[in-house]
């Protein structure tokens, strides 16, 4: 019987774990609740990191976050990829663990990116056959995040929070919203933000993802913006958190940033920054 909870993170600021910045988690960790991983980082046999990592644990509930199962790939998922994640979701224990609405595979082959997919009746069963058998063999729910997208599929017949909702209602997963990730689609494919705010399936939402995007222009010269995850959270993003946090209530909420990884002061002071947002109605 999976766990029915969305998560067992606390609604608290959480961050993206940097081994460099262990000493200073250690010394002082503000107003950082828990700790997120890649799960891909912490599949070995041993050794230093997941030594750490288990210190860690005792300390701070930790969110195992996927970036390789391609939940959204044609083929079927890896056997040998999933019997890791188990063995590290087993002895770690984490208090959530999450994976991309996105594919990353083809003929065998992984391609070191999460690319966007059709919203189609055949995509989504394939979906949810994908998260069934993950949510099986890892014996807890997950949740799986909204991506980053840059263009619409000619295919595309149900709308993104559509289909989440009916993945989430076929397998029982929930869902983690992840606001930059909102922002950056609506300005490249030219929607309303808040529109998808207010149709998402907020009650479904076990955790919040936060990040930085870069900005570029396309060939006519419109706005493109790239999930980096390599510089601060924009103000319209912000802005857009707080409509989540005003409609949904306190969410546990990371601070993504994996690329130009700053000193611990400048994580802390985007910690804090949510903290502020999610203390009015903690």
């Amino acid at each position: 019987m999976l766990d029915q909870m969305l998560t067992m993170l606390p609604a608290r600021p959480g961050v993206g774990y940097k081994p460099q910045h262990l000493p200073a988690i250690l010394q002082d960790a503000g107003p950082v609740g828990w700790l997120e991983i890649h799960a891909e980082n912490y599949m070995g046999a041993g050794g230093r990191p997941l030594a750490q990592l288990r210190h860690l644990a005792e300390r701070f509930p930790i969110s195992v976050h996927g970036v390789g199962l391609s939940i959204g790939g044609e083929g079927p998922l890896g056997r040998d990829h999933l019997a890791r994640l188990k063995h590290l979701c087993d002895g770690l224990n984490p208090a959530s663990f999450s994976e991309h609405l996105a594919w990353s595979t083809h003929d065998g082959a992984f391609l070191n990116d999460l690319l966007p997919l059709p919203y189609t009746p055949e995509t989504l069963s394939r979906v949810c056959d994908h998260i069934d058998q993950v949510q099986e063999a890892l014996g807890r729910r997950m949740l799986l995040e909204n991506p980053s997208t840059y263009l619409a599929f000619a295919e595309t017949t149900l709308s993104e929070v559509d289909f989440l909702a009916a993945v989430a209602r076929r397998t029982g997963c929930g869902l983690l919203l992840d606001v930059n990730n909102v922002y950056i689609s609506a300005v490249n494919q030219n929607y309303d933000a808040l529109g998808y705010i207010d149709a998402f399936p907020l009650h479904l939402v076990g955790e919040v993802h936060l990040g930085g995007h870069d900005e570029d222009r396309d060939d006519q010269d419109n706005r493109l913006l790239i999930d980096s995850h390599g510089t601060k959270v924009v103000d319209p993003v912000w802005a857009l958190y707080a409509q989540v946090i005003d409609r949904a209530g306190p969410l546990p909420t990371l601070i993504e940033w994996d690329n130009d990884v700053p000193d611990w002061p400048v994580l802390v002071a985007e910690a804090d920054r949510a903290a502020r947002i999610l203390e009015p109605v903690t």
